[in-house]
């Protein structure tokens, strides 16, 4: 049988991804590509998803998921009616209800928090971490720095609940697009005194804006040492307000990493909630 099978029913359509990632030991199929014009339309589909993905021997579900957590995955569940931001995932005004409608429960939370970066900067000195350097990608060799950051995903995320392996050239299938976007200004890399990478920190302008973007989104960091993360943080802060932002996203954090406790610090108010929906069929 095929990886994927395509669904509609009464205007609402899906993909159904029948390898999906890992729920604790479980083996799950993900429904993603979401789309329903109403919670009834949306839950017949669901239904429909279930009744294949019960026929190919699989017992639990994943969704709204792209396949993996690579790919776009979660749905809205609370926001504050702002427009959505760059790379972030959206989901219909129905989607919740019509995961619900189909006996779908929330198993793992998220949220994305914004400030201005002159709060999140306050009057401190710059934070700091002995023996640790901070450095910024300097825009060269685009294909190199995609697999550098392929090599530290990999590694920083594999212990995250529902990772599953991605291979390189899907990787570089999923962010090459988006790299003439990048600033290579807040692309940063943190080494101990060994040369050894001990964070990184991937943000990105909020191009949904325009041209004149006020707003630096911080998309993606780790840490492999403690305290780095906070150095990089406010790295990234101050070097966005010198160049002319004025306000910050810290987007989509799981409501248990210790990434939102740091957010918070830095004067990061909640605006929006996600959630990933599961269902166990057995």
């Amino acid at each position: 049988m095929s990886q994927t099978i395509e669904l509609e029913h009464g205007g609402a359509a899906c993909t159904v991804f029948l390898d999906g990632p890992k729920w604790g030991e479980t083996a799950t199929a993900t429904i993603g590509r979401f789309r329903c014009p109403s919670a009834e339309a949306g839950r017949a589909l669901i239904e429909q998803a279930v009744a294949k993905i019960s026929e190919a021997g699989v017992t639990a579900v994943l969704g709204p998921m792209d396949g993996d957590t690579w790919h776009a995955y979660r749905l809205v569940a609370e926001s504050d009616g702002s427009p959505p931001f760059l790379m972030e995932p959206a989901s219909g005004p129905h989607d919740r209800e019509a995961f619900t409608a189909a006996g779908f429960a929330p198993v793992s939370a998220y949220v994305s928090t914004r400030g201005t970066l002159d709060e999140a900067i306050g009057d401190g000195l710059p934070a700091a971490l002995e023996g640790v350097a901070v450095t910024q990608w300097d825009g060269s060799n685009p294909d190199g720095f995609v697999r550098r950051l392929y090599a530290m995903s990999a590694g920083a995320f594999e212990r995250n609940a529902f990772f599953k392996p991605l291979d390189l050239e899907g990787f570089l299938e999923l962010y090459a697009p988006i790299i003439p976007a990048v600033d290579p200004r807040f692309v940063l890399f943190a080494h101990d005194q060994r040369g050894d990478l001990v964070g990184f920190l991937f943000a990105i302008p909020n191009r949904l804006e325009g041209p004149m973007a006020k707003t630096i989104i911080v998309k993606t960091y780790a840490s492999m040492r403690r305290g780095v993360g906070r150095v990089l943080l406010d790295h990234v802060h101050r070097l966005a307000r010198e160049a002319g932002f004025s306000d910050f996203i810290h987007a989509l954090m799981h409501v248990d990493n210790v990434s939102l406790d740091r957010s918070q610090k830095h004067a990061g108010k909640v605006f929006r909630r996600y959630e990933l929906m599961a269902r166990r069929l057995d």
